[in-house]
């Protein structure tokens, strides 16, 4: 299963990458939003986990372009973010996040998280 990375912190991006990579994902990674949306359209994932802090277009904004696009509507994005949880959840759901992650966190919640995102995909 694919999953995209939408990081803009290096170390972020490579600690994310192996702990998703060591529970069996194929990991692609996008380093702005704008790469991310472009990755998400050419490489199809069947989820984004999406930072909110990005250069360019934030977290938000890519994953608004991502629900208003067809080719890319379906996919869950979760929000993976140091910001404070509270105060953008509210703003994460109504751009089409399916949930969120604060930094740092375990593999294991990951996984959780993304089995729980797919699973209500599927329903």
């Amino acid at each position: 299963m694919k999953v995209l990375i939408v990081e803009d912190h290096a170390d972020s991006l490579e600690i994310l990458a192996i702990q998703l990579q060591a529970l069996g994902y194929e990991v692609i990674e996008a380093t702005t939003g704008e790469e991310g949306v472009g990755k998400a359209q050419v490489y199809h994932p069947e989820i984004i986990v999406m930072d909110l802090g990005l250069p360019g277009i934030d977290g938000i904004e890519a994953t608004q372009r991502l629900k208003n696009n067809p080719q890319t509507t379906h996919i869950p994005v979760i929000a993976y973010t140091a910001w404070p949880e509270d105060k953008f959840r509210s703003e994460g759901e109504r751009a089409g996040m399916s949930d969120f992650l604060t930094k740092p966190t375990t593999a294991y919640r990951f996984k959780s998280t993304i089995e729980k995102c797919l699973k209500a995909r599927a329903n």
